[in-house]
């Protein structure tokens, strides 16, 4: 096989897995902020970042013969899915955990996964009364086209991106740049601001941080609200990239975040999204090994299609669980959030 076709081959798989990573990140993200204050696990986010994305999906659908420019829409789908995820996350927090506060680590485990269940069921209730169960996204005009399909466009980035053979779509850039954008948006509130510090000090240690003035509560309330916001973006993210979303969604990729948090070492920032990033990667390489069998002439690696590649981020996490169970960032002293 030559390289010139099995490079760009390669590349594109692993371009692909990075913006799948991004929105890994992002989903993770909400997972570690709340271990990082709470040590507890929601599960219930999987489908508050799935509310997220129902959200967005009904701004599309009612923007969608609107002659508004698309990125104000998008503006539009992200802020509204970012408010309701983040105020359905703080009441979640505050009607079904912060009752449970100091009760053994399993009752909320188990109270969470309550929670999701109930609110699968929830939204493809409210989505039933319209006579929708999976709901296709509408994205604005262009969104699903190349990036920079001809040399005129875009250049020379795109110039640059087709001398390596790179072949993304504009809404692949669009959520790069806002995944990265949010990134940036939270490592300076959690790093630079009164909020974060408070924050910080409360997943420290709550009595000291309490002794100090700090109302614990109120924090714990603004972590679920700034991780329910980053699941609503997720959630829009994630409609943009694979097109359709529906009650259950949720589930494969929340799973697969909480690997990732788990990969990067939980309750780390960074962490997160180095886990996110890895994951997405092995996850499209183990989708086209089949391909890369038939290439290299492997004839056994030509039956694992992309119906296996969601084993990947699994295989990772127990190798990480049995020799390193902090995860690649994580140590002893780690700066949660």
């Amino acid at each position: 096989m030559e390289l010139s076709v099995l490079l760009p081959f390669i590349v594109n798989v692993i371009v692909g897995g990075l913006v799948l990573g991004f929105v890994y990140a992002i989903i993770a993200l909400g997972y570690t902020m709340v271990y990082g204050v709470l040590q507890l696990i929601n599960f219930a986010h999987s489908e508050v970042f799935i509310t997220g994305a129902v959200v967005g999906f009904e701004i599309f659908r009612v923007l969608q013969d609107s002659a508004m420019n698309g990125y104000l829409k998008l503006l539009l789908a992200l802020l509204a899915a970012m408010t309701v995820s983040g105020l359905l996350n703080v009441l979640i927090e505050r009607l079904a955990y912060r009752p449970l506060r100091g009760a053994p680590r399993l009752v909320p485990l188990i109270t969470a996964i309550g929670v999701s269940l109930i609110l699968q069921d929830v939204l493809r209730f409210l989505e039933g009364l319209q006579g929708r169960f999976d709901l296709t996204y509408t994205l604005p005009t262009g969104f699903g086209n190349k990036f920079c399909a001809t040399d005129s466009t875009c250049a020379p980035v795109g110039n640059f991106l087709r001398t390596i053979g790179v072949d993304v779509q504009l809404k692949d850039v669009i959520l790069v740049v806002v995944a990265l954008v949010s990134l940036l948006v939270l490592n300076y509130v959690v790093n630079r601001t009164r909020l974060g510090k408070a924050i910080r000090a409360v997943s420290q240690d709550r009595v000291t941080a309490g002794l100090m003035g700090i109302d614990s509560n109120r924090m714990i309330s603004a972590t679920f609200l700034i991780g329910g916001s980053l699941g609503g973006v997720s959630g829009v993210l994630f409609g943009m990239k694979f097109g359709t979303v529906n009650a259950y969604s949720g589930f494969d990729p929340g799973i697969i975040a909480f690997t990732a948090a788990v990969l990067g070492g939980i309750g780390s920032i960074p962490g997160a999204v180095l886990g996110g990033l890895l994951l997405g990667v092995i996850q499209n390489l183990i989708g086209v090994m089949n391909i890369f069998g038939n290439l290299l002439g492997f004839a056994n690696l030509g039956t694992i299609d992309a119906s296996y590649s969601k084993i990947g981020p699994f295989i990772v996490l127990v190798l990480i669980l049995i020799f390193k169970p902090t995860g690649l960032l994580g140590k002893s002293n780690v700066e949660k959030v």
